[in-house]
C-alpha cells in the first residue's frame, strides 16, 4: 500500500511516498519558494538528487508537478496507486488527540483553529486542497501536532489567568508532536519497555523540550503558540509580557509588529545580529564573536532550565535524556554544552562519542553515567505514514 506524507507550509512543500506496512521510503523531496520568484524543488530517489527550478505559483502547482514527476521518474505508473494522504497539520486545538480521517467537518474544525496557528493551518490546509484536488478518491488523514500533547494534566496546560479564558481556549497546546511521538515510540522498541520516561530535545530552527512520563507527554516548552518556550532560530521564547507594550510604545509599533520581532527578528538571529542558523553562529564562535558566544551560551542555558524543570517533574525516574531535529543531531558543540551543564545529575559526556554522533543514532554519555543521553534522529513524515495506514489500511 503506497502512502504519500505531505507536510505543506505557507511558501515550502515536503513530502516522502511511502510503501507501508513495511514503511520502505520509496521517493522523497521539497518544493521551495512557492509563491516567490525563484522557486525550486528536489526529489530523491533510489540514492539519486533530482533538483529543478520552477515557478511555484501556488501549491496547486507545485502538487501537479510533485505526482507528474513520480509517473515521469516510473515510481509510480497511475495515480490510482496512492491509496491515502497523510497531512500535517500543526494546529488541532482541544478537539483533536488523534489523527483523523478528513472529512467536511475537519477542514471547518482546521478552520476554526487557524486563529490559534495563522501562520500554519492556512498553508497547511492549502496543501491538503491542492492534493485532494487531484487525488480525490483516496482517503485523506490530518495528523495533528497537538494531539500528541493531549496528555498534560490540567494542572500542567492551564495559565495562571483568569479561569474564563480557558473558555476562550487560552492554554497550553505544545507542538512538534510528531516529533516527540516518534521519538517516544523508538525509544520504547528500543529500551524494549511498554512505559518510558524522558526528556526529549527536539531543537533545530524551531525548537521544543517534552517531558514524557509513562510513554505520554506530560509537559512540553511550546505553549499557547509556537513562539513560546525555548530561544529559537529567529522566535524569542518565553519572555515577560510587559515587555510588549514597553517596546510599542518606545518604538511607536504595533502588536503586529511586535509579534513578528518575536517570531522572526529574535532568537539566535537577535542576539547574534548576524544569523539564525546555528552552523553560521559557531563559525563565528570559533572567531570569538562575542555576540555568537552570547547567543549560543543564552541558548544552552534555556535548554537546560527546561532540562531540569523535566527532571524534577519526573522526580528523577529518568530513563534518557535524548537529542534530536537539526541541532540536536548534528550541533555536538551545542550538546556539549548543555550536557556540561548537567554534570550536577551526575550526567558524563563522552567527548569522543559526542564528536563522533552526526546525523545518525548514537550514545554521547560514558557508562559511568547515572543517566544515558542519545542522539536520535526524528522521522516526522514516518509518522505521518504510520497513523495514515492505521486510520485507512
Amino acid at each position: 500500500m503506497k502512502i504519500l506524507s505531505i507536510n505543506a507550509g505557507s511558501s515550502s512543500l515536503k513530502f516522502t511516498l511511502y510503501k507501508m506496512p513495511e514503511e520502505e521510503k520509496i521517493v522523497t523531496g521539497q518544493f521551495e519558494r512557492i509563491g516567490i520568484k525563484d522557486g525550486s524543488y528536489k526529489i530523491k530517489v533510489n540514492g539519486e538528487k533530482i533538483e529543478k527550478k520552477h515557478d511555484l505559483k501556488d501549491h496547486k502547482v507545485a502538487i501537479d508537478i510533485l505526482l507528474k514527476e513520480l509517473i515521469d521518474l516510473k515510481i509510480i505508473k497511475d495515480l490510482s496507486e496512492i491509496k491515502a494522504v497523510g497531512h500535517r497539520v500543526v494546529q488541532g486545538g482541544d478537539k483533536y488527540d488523534d489523527s483523523v480521517v478528513i472529512t467536511d467537518e475537519v477542514v471547518k474544525d482546521i478552520e476554526i483553529f487557524s486563529s490559534l496557528a495563522p501562520l500554519h493551518n492556512p498553508a497547511n490546509l492549502i496543501g491538503y486542497q491542492a492534493v485532494k484536488e487531484k487525488l480525490k478518491d483516496v482517503k485523506h488523514v490530518a495528523i495533528f501536532d497537538t494531539a500528541f500533547h493531549h496528555s498534560i494534566p490540567k494542572v500542567k496546560y492551564t495559565y495562571p489567568l483568569p479561569l474564563e479564558f480557558l473558555d476562550l481556549k487560552v492554554r497550553k497546546y505544545g507542538f512538534h508532536g510528531t516529533s516527540h511521538k516518534y521519538i517516544t515510540e523508538y525509544m520504547q522498541k528500543y529500551l524494549n519497555k511498554d512505559k518510558v520516561n524522558l526528556i526529549i530535545c527536539h531543537i533545530g530552527n524551531g525548537a521544543s523540550i517534552t517531558a514524557v512520563k509513562d510513554s505520554k507527554s506530560y509537559d512540553t516548552s511550546m505553549g499557547f503558540t509556537p513562539v513560546s518556550g525555548l530561544m529559537m532560530g529567529t522566535r524569542c521564547g518565553d519572555i515577560d509580557v510587559s515587555i510588549a507594550p514597553y517596546i510599542m510604545d518606545k518604538l511607536n509599533i504595533t502588536i503586529d509588529e511586535f509579534m513578528n520581532i518575536c517570531n522572526k527578528k529574535s532568537g539566535l538571529l537577535g542576539i547574534s545580529e548576524y544569523s539564525s542558523d546555528s552552523r553560521d553562529i559557531e563559525q563565528k564562535v570559533t572567531e570569538q564573536d562575542e555576540k555568537a558566544i552570547l547567543a549560543t551560551d543564552i541558548y544552552a542555558d534555556k535548554v537546560v532550565t527546561y532540562i531540569a524543570n523535566y527532571y524534577f517533574a519526573l522526580e528523577g525516574k529518568l530513563d534518557a535524556i535524548v537529542f534530536t531535529a537539526g541541532i540536536g543531531e548534528n550541533s555536538n558543540t551545542t550538546r556539549k554544552r548543555i550536557i556540561d551543564k548537567l554534570k550536577c545529575i551526575d550526567i558524563d559526556l563522552d567527548e569522543k562519542k559526542n564528536d563522533e554522533t552526526r546525523g545518525s543514532f548514537g550514545i554521547i554519555t560514558r557508562e559511568k553515567s547515572k543517566y544515558k543521553v542519545y542522539v536520535v534522529p526524528t522521522d516526522e513524515e514516518v509518522e505521518i505514514a504510520r497513523d495514515t495506514y492505521r486510520l485507512t489500511k
